[in-house]
């Protein structure tokens, strides 16, 4: 696959979004995203003003939100306020959980209500709706891509890090298959390695979810560099 490793970091979305993740986690990852040109990293969203005050002078990396994080039951009201100030707060791109309880319950009006109205209130700032495929039949997890496209969502993201399992490549396939080009597709928690990545790429996933450490891995082999010493510290999910 002829993917040049800087348009590999083009694609990658660091997050610290573990509740231990401290200042000194969050320099480690904007060093680093700065190092390779990462697209965007995602902090949890009191942390955000830290990270662009870190940002700044890096306007090729994007700031990205994190809504309904990590359950996704938050009211609807609470949702949208949270967006509301998190665009205020700068980003450039928002990730929103999906309410997983509803969409299981089969209480499709309210999912698509829920993710329309945090839509709404992004206005032009692109919105990634996070399914959590693990706790999701087949079935739900395209219902749950049709309702993102119906809301007009840019992108579906298959988990948080936080759940048992996370992107696959089965999820990835049939994700893809279903959507084609009417929503982009983000693989998020698992991806631990260069294989499994552009294996994802291959079947059509355009962006990538890591913590710092499956970043630092991922990246050190795809620029042929000898791996980076994990970070044990506060490495936040992958």
């Amino acid at each position: 696959m002829n993917l040049a490793p800087s348009e590999i970091a083009q694609m990658i979305e660091l997050s610290a979004v573990k509740a231990e993740d401290d200042d000194n986690y969050l320099r480690l990852m904007i060093d680093y995203a700065k190092k390779y040109h990462c697209l965007e990293v995602i902090p949890l969203p009191s942390r955000l003003p830290f990270v662009k005050e870190l940002l700044e002078g890096s306007a090729d990396i994007m700031l990205g939100g994190a809504v309904g994080f990590p359950s996704g039951g938050n009211t609807t009201s609470i949702k949208v306020l949270e967006a509301r100030e998190q665009v205020s707060l700068g980003c450039d791109e928002v990730d929103m959980m999906i309410n997983v309880g509803w969409l299981v319950s089969g209480r499709y009006a309210e999912v698509l209500n829920d993710i329309r109205a945090v839509v709404e209130e992004c206005g032009e700032i692109p919105l990634k709706v996070i399914l959590e495929c693990h706790y999701l039949t087949k079935e739900l997890i395209l219902k749950g891509c049709d309702l993102c496209i119906e809301a007009g969502v840019k992108w579906v993201k298959t988990g948080t890090g936080w759940a048992p399992t996370g992107a696959t490549l089965e999820n990835i396939a049939f994700i893809k298959a279903h959507v084609g080009d009417r929503i982009g597709v983000k693989g998020a928690g698992g991806i631990r390695d260069l294989e499994t990545l552009l294996a994802m790429y291959q079947l059509g996933a355009r962006r990538f979810g890591l913590g710092l450490n499956s970043a630092k891995q991922i990246l050190s082999q795809a620029f042929g560099e000898v791996e980076h010493a994990q970070i044990t510290q506060n490495s936040g999910p992958a």
